[in-house]
């Protein structure tokens, strides 16, 4: 039996998570990601018939999880090596993108809506709100104070996203280098030990 030559839908979010990334939404066209995830126009309407609303929307939730499922698998070692392996991701995508690709979830957060508030910028906020999340149960897990602990877990993740697009506009990897010292030294202050 011949297997089907038909790209499978999770390529298609994960080639339009990819693209919005690059160029953000509302430069981007649906046939744009359409070709950039390797996939018939027809095939892009048939798993997303609400059209690039729908498909831009699980772009997002896409970066977001996998994001999540690496600040998961990290944390319980503590909020240091969270917080590195956080960092790391979005090394490897700006170094390995030639500094062309940032954070998909940053990318729709930061444009105007053209029209209400899109269902792509409320996936972009229940990822941040997830990240967020993540770290502040784990520095609370590893000795910080509970108070104190939201307001650490949104600066990191405000910290490193910023980060991320100056490292782009810079076409360097500086920032996030000078982000991930002080937030590390942050950290370890928070939970009172080295990590």
């Amino acid at each position: 039996m011949a297997r089907s030559s038909a790209p499978s839908r999770e390529r298609i979010v994960a080639g339009a998570a990819d693209m919005i990334s690059r160029r953000g939404l509302n430069a981007t066209s649906i046939r744009e990601l359409a070709k950039h995830a390797k996939a018939p126009l027809g095939s892009t309407y048939h798993y997303f018939p609400e059209g690039k609303g729908q498909l831009a929307t699980e772009a997002v939730q896409y970066a977001g999880a996998a994001v999540s499922r690496i600040l998961r698998d990290s944390l319980d070692a503590g909020p240091a090596a969270g917080l590195r392996a956080f960092l790391d991701v979005w090394r490897g995508i700006v170094v390995e993108s030639d500094f062309r690709a940032g954070c998909p979830v940053l990318a729709v957060s930061v444009e105007e809506p053209l029209d209400g508030i899109p269902p792509a910028l409320t996936a972009a906020a229940e990822a941040f709100e997830d990240w967020e999340r993540l770290l502040t149960q784990s520095l609370r897990a590893h000795g910080a104070d509970t108070e104190q602990a939201p307001g650490l877990a949104a600066l990191v993740v405000a910290a490193v996203e910023g980060a991320i697009a100056m490292c782009r506009a810079q076409r360097s990897t500086r920032a996030l280098d000078q982000v991930a010292q002080q937030l590390e030294a942050v950290i370890n202050g928070a939970v009172g030990r080295s990590a």
